[in-house]
């Protein structure tokens, strides 16, 4: 099950109402264990990047850490996921500019792998709004993977009019081609896992590139990958094309996470 705090306190009804129907905010999403986030600062740097966008102030971060934590122990997890939501029920949506003190929803529950058959994916064109921030405005992104699923594929992968990748419903695409990783260049949500891969993979040596990747070019990789917190997920194919190599560089990646060390909360 999943439980909720406010500001420190259970959330109540009243709480859960005002994320809900408002629906303006922003959130980022963790795995914890033992009281650690891999990431840590990027997950903390993203909320106080968005909050400033949204609201025109800024975040306590100590006070963040500070919530997160007594949600993690209240829930009794060893091994948890924690979505942190920052929203404000100060915020009137007829006098957007006016700067509102922010609160701070933390949910809690177990901690799941994203495990599977290799991902097959249905390329559609689309571009999330304010692709920078990840806003609590979802629907179009659940819409695409029913969509997708409901045609006979796992999920959507977002393209632009010129049929260049950008990312995935929920996640970040990475590209194999034996060697090294070849980051699709776009308006996307930079992930959390995606950055976290980055270092890794620099740390370890392994060549990557950051640039515009057309659809038609995916013959050239064998293998592709999908990335958010909770995992990496292999990419079997896209539209017409298979990729050769079913693990999609998994080993070096799993090498380029375990060298990304967990941060206390």
């Amino acid at each position: 099950m999943t439980a909720a705090w406010c500001n420190g306190q259970p959330a109540d009804a009243d709480v859960l109402a005002a994320v809900a129907l408002v629906n303006y905010g922003h959130f980022t999403s963790m795995r914890c264990l033992d009281g650690a986030v891999r990431g840590l600062d990027l997950h903390l740097a993203r909320l106080q990047h968005a909050t400033r966008a949204l609201f025109s102030t800024d975040l306590d971060l100590d006070h963040v850490r500070r919530q997160a934590r007594l949600a993690f122990d209240a829930a009794g997890h060893r091994d948890a996921w924690l979505r942190l939501t920052v929203f404000s029920r100060a915020f009137d949506f007829r006098a957007p500019l006016a700067p509102v003190a922010p609160d701070l929803l933390v949910s809690v529950g177990p901690a799941s792998e994203w495990t599977g058959a290799p991902l097959r994916l249905h390329a559609v064109v689309f571009r999330r709004h304010r692709p920078e921030i990840k806003h609590v405005g979802t629907f179009a992104l659940f819409d695409l993977r029913r969509q997708a699923m409901a045609a006979g594929w796992d999920d959507a992968l977002f393209v632009d009019d010129a049929r260049q990748l950008i990312e995935g419903t929920t996640w970040n695409l990475g590209l194999w081609d034996g060697q090294g990783v070849t980051w699709p260049v776009g308006p996307a949500l930079r992930g959390t896992q995606e950055r976290l891969l980055q270092r890794g993979l620099e740390a370890l040596g392994v060549p990557q590139r950051i640039r515009p990747v057309g659809l038609d070019e995916l013959a050239g990789f064998a293998g592709a990958f999908a990335c958010n917190a909770r995992g990496i997920r292999a990419v079997g194919a896209v539209e017409g094309h298979r990729f050769t190599d079913g693990a999609g560089g998994q080993p070096w990646l799993a090498q380029a996470l375990a060298a990304c060390p967990w941060q206390p909360l």
